[in-house]
């Protein structure tokens, strides 16, 4: 189906367009390029997108957004980060889909794509949503300008390191629904406070449409500043999480078979038992933001419950991994894409929960951008080590000495500088029946560790 064709390009972005054309797909990077598809050729701090105009004919795009001069087909802009907003916008408006936007501190990919994933289930086909983490200045205007024109729903997340982002973000998505996940100390180096990061993930409601519908963690040290934050933009206000006055609340917790939770949730005017598959309390949390979510965009709620049941675990952010050994496996639990003191706290308390033959091993990366409070930061994590039976950690960058430090002989301990060097000490230790969290910030490079390690998995 065609998304968009040189002329409504032209329209959005005040462009003159050279060769007629259309296009199926939308990318600024050449390496994303399928058959059909507009490349945007984007100038950035590092390179210009112009410089792979010829790979990205070459993988078949139909034609291409540009400032500058090409003999290929294209709609000729002044500014191409504008067209790509241009676009983006036209899109939104075009679009008569029911709209959502997440953010938080943590938990927002999760719920994005668990939302997306309740939605589709119930309209397959007509449910978009950003993918990987595309939440910035540049990935949010992207995944509106792909959404298709005749789309029934969309969830978008949004993200930010500074004030003001978010409210840029938000008014161009013009979410109906806007959920914050929960608040914690990421990004300290650029706030003050956690006070500040509140105030600035609830910056996501100064864009909802009228009569939108607003979500906000119930349990939350912060939940009366996103409240006071949510109430002059949302004509319905609504708490999700565990206390008795929560709107949205999980009324009984059991763990479930699967490892997941099974769940008896309370909303306004309905009651729903479901099984989320992923483990850990703040999956519990997540779901209910993702039902309350559901009612407010005129889904089915019985069925957003077979979804969240059946959700499997995404790279990076809770991914499972049973890797072969000599007599037997060892379940990796892959948590590499990012980590902050919050996160952290709760993927170590779901590590304590796994039922194991073996050991508890965790292999935890550095977490960045805490500013000066990160000596702090990392030591504190001594407390929930300990209490998650941890039996050996194996803790990684300049930035974990403190932790090295607090935790001392308390649990069998290696401090190493980097990946590579984890990867050889969890060899080194590694047997049948241990379950190994693998948690750090993104620039820390875990992910390599789990990729070596999942080449043996069954």
């Amino acid at each position: 189906m065609t998304l968009w064709t040189a002329q409504e390009i032209a329209d959005a972005t005040g462009g003159a367009v050279h060769g007629d054309f259309s296009a199926t797909g939308v990318a600024f990077d050449s390496r994303e390029i399928g058959p059909g598809d507009l490349f945007i050729a984007m100038k950035g701090e590092a390179t210009d997108g112009h410089r792979f105009l010829d790979r990205a004919f070459a993988a078949g795009a139909g034609g291409a957004i540009v400032s500058e001069e090409i003999d290929r087909p294209h709609v000729h802009v002044a500014d191409t980060f504008e067209a790509l907003n241009d676009l983006g916008r036209a899109s939104r408006a075009r679009s008569t889909a029911r709209i959502c936007g997440v953010t938080g501190s943590v938990g927002k990919t999760g719920t994005k794509e668990a939302l997306y994933a309740a939605l589709e289930r119930s309209a397959r086909g007509e449910a978009h949503r950003s993918v990987k983490s595309y939440n910035n200045h540049t990935g949010v205007p992207l995944s509106l300008a792909r959404m298709p024109r005749d789309a029934r729903y969309g969830v978008f997340e949004m993200g930010m390191n500074h004030a003001g982002e978010l409210a840029a973000l938000t008014r161009l998505v013009r979410p109906h629904v806007a959920i914050v996940t929960a608040i914690a100390s990421a990004h300290r180096e650029f706030f003050d406070s956690e006070e500040a990061i509140a105030d600035a993930k609830g910056e996501i409601f100064q864009g909802l449409e009228a009569g939108g519908t607003a979500l906000v963690p119930f349990d939350s040290p912060h939940r009366d500043r996103l409240l006071v934050a949510a109430r002059p933009h949302a004509a319905t206000v609504l708490t999700f999480g565990f206390g008795e006055a929560a709107d949205i609340r999980a009324r009984d917790i059991v763990p479930a078979a699967s490892g997941g939770s099974l769940v008896t949730a309370l909303l306004p005017g309905a009651e729903l038992t479901y099984t989320i598959s992923q483990p850990g309390e703040h999956w519990v949390s997540n779901s209910l933001a993702v039902l309350g979510a559901v009612q407010a965009m005129g889904g089915d709620l019985a069925i957003a419950g077979l979804a969240l049941a059946d959700m499997a675990g995404l790279k990076g952010r809770g991914e499972r991994h049973h890797v072969r050994l000599d007599g037997g496996t060892a379940l990796v639990i892959d948590e590499s894409y990012n980590a902050n003191p919050s996160s952290m706290r709760a993927t170590l308390k779901t590590l304590g929960a796994q039922k194991v033959a073996g050991r508890r091993i965790a292999v935890l990366g550095a977490m960045r951008e805490l500013g000066p409070g990160s000596d702090d930061f990392h030591a504190e994590l001594a407390e929930p080590i300990e209490a998650a039976c941890v039996e050996r950690a194996i803790l990684v960058g300049q930035e974990m000495a403190p932790l090295a430090k607090a935790l001392g002989q308390k649990v069998n301990m290696t401090h190493v500088p980097n990946a590579a060097t984890a990867l050889e000490a969890l060899r080194e230790a590694i047997r049948p029946g241990d379950a190994i969290l693998v948690k750090g910030s993104n620039s820390v490079g875990l992910s390599f560790l789990v990729e070596s390690l999942a080449g043996g998995k069954n």
